[in-house]
């Protein structure tokens, strides 16, 4: 398989992924505004930081404001990370891939591009953007599904699921670090109503309250609610989960093309440091330390597996 071709489903997958984590962070962090009675605008902040665009926002607007923050994270083209913006690249990717893609595929998410480039051409009214983030879910699982459903399970299929579960273990990550580092207003409000709220909030951001009661007692506790998120290798959008993911389907490649990588060995080593930690190691640690090292390390993963592809030429 071309390196090219490889590259390109590698992050034809990781922007759609992307596009709809980003509008995960948003909701999260629009419902989580909701249960403070002051400072919402000083709490996109946080959501921007968790974005890795706080920097690049500042250099658009004086000024921080929840409506501002929402248009740049949904859709300002100058910001790459955008819905908008990853919307297009994922598009663009997949044109230059595009015989390598079924044509279920293809339609899925070219369907998508068009629709959400009508839906994001004004500023969102704030009434709008339930419905505008529900359809970019929506699209983006159509994708998944019609990808899923029609390709064969070879190399191709191998690194648009790499680049689906980097970038969905990131995200998770961030989501977490949204929560418990920057929005909580204060450590007094640990375990109060308003803690409850805003981590409920998060289990509904990523799609995962009904199946957290499956899972743990109704109650909604920090330790769990983390453990779900991070360890728990039944849950879809944990850390865990997507590592197994990661390791599975790089091994796969390993196997197809008998050559092991050293992305082979950095995704087993944070595989097995996740099997091996419990979330009272975790919270005794440090929430926010244990997530930032996580991202960078999940970064440096990423970064291998890019150099890697010149051995698919």
């Amino acid at each position: 398989m071309l390196g090219r071709t490889a590259n390109g489903l590698y992050w034809m997958f990781r922007y759609i992924e992307r596009a709809e984590n980003i509008a995960r962070l948003v909701d999260a962090g629009q419902r989580m505004s909701l249960t403070r009675s002051d400072a919402a605008d000083d709490d996109w902040d946080g959501v921007l930081q968790s974005a890795g665009v706080r920097e690049a926002y500042g250099q658009v607007h004086d000024k921080m404001t929840g409506a501002d923050a929402i248009d740049y994270l949904m859709r300002d083209r100058s910001n790459p990370s955008s819905v908008m913006s990853c919307i297009e690249y994922g598009r663009n990717n997949a044109r230059m891939v595009r015989t390598a893609l079924t044509r279920d595929t293809w339609e899925a998410t070219n369907e998508c591009w068009i629709e959400l480039k009508t839906l994001l051409g004004k500023k969102l009214k704030t009434a709008e953007l339930p419905e505008t983030i529900d359809v970019i879910k929506q699209r983006a699982g159509l994708i998944r599904g019609a990808f899923h459903g029609s390709m064969l399970r070879n190399e191709l299929y191998n690194f648009a699921r790499i680049g689906t579960f980097i970038e969905r273990a990131d995200n998770t990550a961030r989501i977490l670090d949204v929560k418990y580092y920057v929005l909580l207003p204060s450590v007094s409000h640990v375990g109060s109503s308003l803690d409850n709220a805003q981590w409920e909030s998060i289990l509904r951001s990523v799609s995962a309250h009904r199946a957290y009661k499956w899972a743990y007692d109704p109650e909604y506790k920090p330790a769990n609610i983390a453990d779900f998120l991070i360890l728990n290798g039944q849950m879809p959008r944990s850390l865990a989960y997507c590592y197994d993911k990661i390791v599975s389907n790089m091994g796969y490649l390993g196997a197809e093309y008998e050559k092991r990588l050293q992305a082979h060995d950095t995704a087993e080593a944070i595989r097995q440091s996740l099997q091996k930690l419990t979330i009272k190691r975790i919270m005794d640690q440090g929430l926010h330390e244990f997530l930032e090292d996580f991202v960078a390390r999940n970064n440096k993963l990423g970064a291998e597996i890019s150099d890697g592809y010149r051995f698919y030429e």
